[in-house]
């Protein structure tokens, strides 16, 4: 994948942030678009930005989370194209609070967006991708999908899982020697709406939570994360790192292995307590 020209390109949760970035900037290097979101507002402001660059674009209401949507939407975007070169399964939320304060139904609803919408995308479009003869499958995983935090166990174990999920169908791409390349994206603290719009245990403040992620965490913005996932899947990466944070902190769990968890429990017991 040298370039985006006249390649189909599917983008999920392209209302906002990463996706939106992807999805403008994909247009600019003359892809055709496949958006979608579950935000229409955000979804009409993306496809005019798109439109704006001059490519094609389709936009659907979509919550990738709802298997058969997905797998209607695969062939909704056949029907319209004709092929499919690309995926960036990117649709995300997030939830903070700890495992004892957490509602199952909290940790469902992130593991059915965050890892079971990467493998309904994944999985509906794969074939597609393959018969393409030149196709790419982008997935988001997280800096949380190389360590873990504490109140992020829901995030976490769906990012974990995007991890383990995005590497072997890459082996297995390369074993079948299918025509498909396969990326994970771990991007550190980036600046899009993911915090305001988490949910949280009940006894922490959304709104605090939210504020201490906007102004102490998110140090890249949603367009430099953008331009860096373009890069790494032109240069086929299997891995791309987004951010300063992403990189060190990667390097510094290779080194310290199951230490660092000590650490990073200290450092967030004294920080989450401006999140009540």
């Amino acid at each position: 994948m040298k370039n985006f020209r006249d390649k189909v390109v599917v983008v999920t949760g392209a209302g906002s942030g990463m996706g939106r970035e992807l999805a403008v900037k994909l247009g600019q290097q003359g892809a055709k678009l496949a958006i979608s979101d579950v935000n229409p507002d955000g979804l009409a402001t993306t496809e005019k930005l798109v439109a704006e660059t001059g490519a094609p674009v389709h936009a659907q209401i979509l919550n990738v989370a709802e298997r058969e949507a997905v797998l209607d939407y695969a062939d909704t975007v056949m029907a319209h194209y004709g092929k499919v070169n690309v995926v960036f399964n990117n649709a995300g939320i997030a939830h903070h609070g700890e495992v004892e304060r957490t509602e199952f139904k909290d940790i469902e609803r992130v593991m059915d967006v965050d890892f079971w919408g990467v493998v309904n995308g994944t999985k509906a479009f794969l074939p597609h991708i393959i018969a393409s003869g030149d196709g790419h499958i982008v997935n988001t995983s997280s800096l949380f999908g190389l360590l873990s935090e504490p109140g992020q166990a829901a995030y976490n174990s769906a990012k974990f899982a995007v991890r383990g999920f995005t590497e072997a169908l890459n082996q297995e791409m390369l074993i079948a020697k299918h025509p498909v390349r396969v990326t994970c994206v771990h991007p550190g603290g980036i600046k899009t709406a993911i915090a305001r719009n988490a949910t949280v245990a009940e006894d922490y403040n959304q709104a605090n939570f939210a504020q201490f992620f906007d102004k102490y965490l998110a140090r890249t913005s949603a367009a430099s994360a953008a331009d860096t996932i373009i890069k790494g899947v032109k240069k086929n990466k299997a891995r791309v790192l987004i951010g300063a944070d992403a990189i060190v902190l990667d390097i510094w769990v290779r080194l310290v292995a199951s230490k660092y968890q000590s650490v990073v429990a200290s450092v967030t017991k004294r920080v989450t307590t401006s999140f009540r």
